[in-house]
């Protein structure tokens, strides 16, 4: 069968498609709210001919919606290493920004996995590969909200004012000419945009998609992704077993619907299990 009459034989519908090859690896794995379309779009595009040209068999993975397309593709590639894949490949580090009460004004820390839990503990700020990407992202806040290169632990104390201060993008609060509660307030204001939520339940909860009489119930824990049961067949689709722990591409999928309740979510229970 041509690749041309395999995607004649795709859905209408959401879910994710892999290209396999001769291989073990699949070649390239993506989501769409309408495969057979998204395949079409592949087909037609000649930048992708040297991974069209190594196709043998197009899978579709149907889901009952798009939240559970997007888990699953961001799941499959980070667990099945497809070789045309360059995005949502898993970040070997993770470092945030965190503020810290002290004084009674917010000092800023750079931390990662291995200090704190990502999505449990409060005050953090912005995912990031490395410690140096933090740094960046506060220069260039700084220049952009006139923050003190100083209180941000950019730079060593001085008391004629920080680098900022001395070329007039900093508002003085190195020099006694901005009150520091009025520095903080313009930092956390600053910062709101990129704060990474923790968990608002007390343990794991169900997502539920529902497409027609087709029911998918997405487990999560503190952010992560622990797999998806489905009413058709009355199993999981995928499945972790223990803790997965936090991801970054599974936290950005779901902290909208999560927190603002676009989807059903109901209590996962104490053994993790789904029975109805």
């Amino acid at each position: 069968m041509t690749l041309g009459e395999q995607v004649c034989d795709l859905p209408r519908a959401p879910g994710v498609y892999v290209f396999h090859g001769d291989g073990k690896l699949p070649l390239y794995i993506g989501k769409s709210v309408d495969i057979r379309s998204r395949v079409q779009s592949h087909l037609r595009n000649p930048d992708e001919a040297r991974m069209l040209a190594q196709t043998r068999r197009i899978e579709a993975i149907e889901t009952a919606g798009e939240i559970g397309a997007l888990l699953l593709e961001s799941h499959l590639i980070k667990t099945q290493s497809p070789l045309y894949n360059q995005r949502l490949r898993r970040i070997k580090k993770l470092c945030s920004l965190q503020l810290v009460r002290k004084n009674d004004s917010w000092q800023t820390a750079v931390v990662d996995e291995q200090t704190v839990a990502f999505g449990q503990t409060p005050q953090l700020y912005g995912l990031f590969s490395s410690r140096h990407a933090v740094r960046q992202k506060l220069q260039s806040l700084a220049q952009q909200h006139r923050l003190c290169l100083q209180m941000l632990g950019l730079e060593k104390t001085n008391p004629r004012g920080c680098f900022g201060w001395q070329i007039r993008q900093c508002a003085g609060a190195c020099t006694g000419h901005e009150p520091r509660t009025a520095h903080d307030d313009r930092l956390l204001q600053a910062l709101e945009g990129i704060q990474i939520h923790t968990w608002p339940f007390p343990g794991a909860v169900h997502l539920v998609e529902q497409r027609g009489d087709w029911v998918q119930k997405h487990l999560i824990n503190h952010w992560a992704y622990q797999g998806t049961w489905c009413s058709q067949t009355g199993t999981w689709l995928e499945r972790r077993k223990g803790f997965a722990g936090f991801d970054a591409d599974s936290y950005h999928i779901l902290v909208k619907p999560v927190l603002l309740q676009t989807l059903a979510i109901e209590p996962a229970g104490d053994d993790l299990q789904t029975t109805s």
